[in-house]
């Protein structure tokens, strides 16, 4: 959205703020920068489960900038994690009892992201998790662009079919599209792991888009 409505939105979001120090985040992003972003969390419920990881990489050009990232753990304050999720990530409750606590890293994360549109896999979920831990903070949620990773590989396989198949079903698992676009895959579920692979697979489907 850009014009005079975006500014005024801009403007009535920025008012609203419940934390101006992060302001930043209505900022005009740098130019061909991103951020690719993870999280791992004690389960799947967006309403009650909590985040025990986060990780984020920068990405500039057509670079995937490892040495700008950014890895948390986070302790989760209520929820306690299921053998289901331990299974997934790997992470234990002794582990995320080292963690920081979610307000802390909230703030680390909105620093490091700063203004820049955000990449993911299914990244609609790991927002959703961060923006209801970071409402009592600002007020709403990320405000930055969000660009799904998956929607874009769909996009591309979309157009390469006959007009008449054009629409329909397509195996969208994270593996598949790695394997299909011919990219290193890292173990999955680990999420600096995911947040580069992610990273990984926007630049190679930005490059086939060109």
């Amino acid at each position: 959205m850009s014009g005079p409505f975006a500014e005024i939105k801009r403007r009535w979001l920025l008012y609203h703020l419940g934390d101006p120090r992060f302001g930043f985040m209505w900022d005009a992003p740098p130019p061909d920068e991103w951020v690719a972003l993870d999280c791992e969390t004690t389960g799947l419920d967006v309403r009650r489960d909590e985040i025990v990881a986060i990780a984020a990489v920068r990405i500039r050009g057509n670079r995937v900038l490892c040495s700008e990232r950014l890895e948390l753990l986070v302790r989760p304050e209520r929820r306690a994690l299921s053998a289901d999720s331990v299974r997934v990530h790997g992470l234990r409750e002794r582990d995320v009892a080292k963690g920081i606590a979610m307000d802390d890293a909230l703030k680390q994360l909105m620093t490091f992201i700063g203004s820049r549109p955000l990449v993911g896999y299914y990244l609609e979920f790991d927002v959703a998790m961060i923006d209801r831990a970071l409402f009592p903070m600002l007020g709403m949620g990320l405000p930055q662009p969000k660009i799904e990773v998956s929607a874009l590989y769909y996009e591309y396989k979309n157009r390469q079919r006959p007009v008449h198949e054009r629409g329909g079903d397509m195996d969208l698992r994270f593996a598949t599209i790695m394997a299909d676009l011919a990219l290193p895959q890292r173990p999955a579920h680990d999420a600096l792991n995911d947040a580069v692979m992610a990273a990984l697979a926007f630049l190679k489907l930005r490059s086939l888009a060109a």
